[in-house]
Parts: C-alpha cells; sequence; structure tokens
C-alpha cells in the first residue's frame, strides 16, 4: 500500500517555542554546536490503491486545507513513497536485462 507523507512546518517569521526548547535542553546536555532547530508536523496517510493525479490533487487539498493552519503553517513537502514489493515490482517491470557483476554496478 502506498504511502504518502506530508511534512508541515511553522512559518520562517514566526517564533518556534518548541524548537527554542529543544535548542535550550541540547546546550544543557553538551550539544551547545547546534545553535537552532524548528519543529513541525509529519503525516503518514496509507492509501488503498494506485496514487494518481486525482488523489495528488486530493492530498494536496488535504494539506493546505485540513492538515496545516495556513495562518502559521506552511506545507513543505508532499512525499508519495511506495512499499518495499510495490518498489520491486516496478524495478522488475522496468529491468533493462543487464545484470551487472558482483561489486559492479551500472
Amino acid at each position: 500500500m502506498p504511502t504518502i507523507v506530508v511534512e508541515v512546518m511553522p512559518k520562517a517569521e514566526l517564533l518556534d517555542p518548541q524548537g527554542k526548547a529543544v535548542v535550550g535542553a541540547l546546550s544543557r546536555t553538551g550539544h551547545g554546536s547546534i545553535s537552532g532547530v524548528r519543529v513541525g508536523k509529519r503525516f503518514e496517510l496509507t492509501v488503498d490503491g494506485p496514487v494518481d493525479e486525482d488523489l495528488r490533487a486530493e492530498v494536496a487539498a488535504l494539506a493546505e486545507n485540513v492538515l496545516s493552519n495556513s495562518v502559521i503553517e506552511d506545507v513543505v513537502g508532499i512525499h508519495y513513497e511506495q512499499s518495499n514489493a510495490e518498489a520491486a515490482a516496478e524495478a522488475a517491470e522496468h529491468h533493462d536485462g543487464y545484470d551487472a557483476p558482483a561489486g559492479e554496478t551500472h
């Protein structure tokens, strides 16, 4: 089953109190070289069936209108991930017939 990942972050011009808290905690635990952290949200949507243009449009609308608050957040990414079985099936479908010897690539 395909998984769609939607990433949402606070708008760059807004303060990020969670990020500031994480930076403070990192500093207190000896990781003072990290000077900034921004905390966002990640949504993983599992879908039945193929990811076609209609579904992509639906997910884009959901990301903008439901999963994020457009006043304070930006949708920074929508990624379409395949299961290992789907990736293997697609690779077999597009196989060029050449098998590289062990340790070599083509």
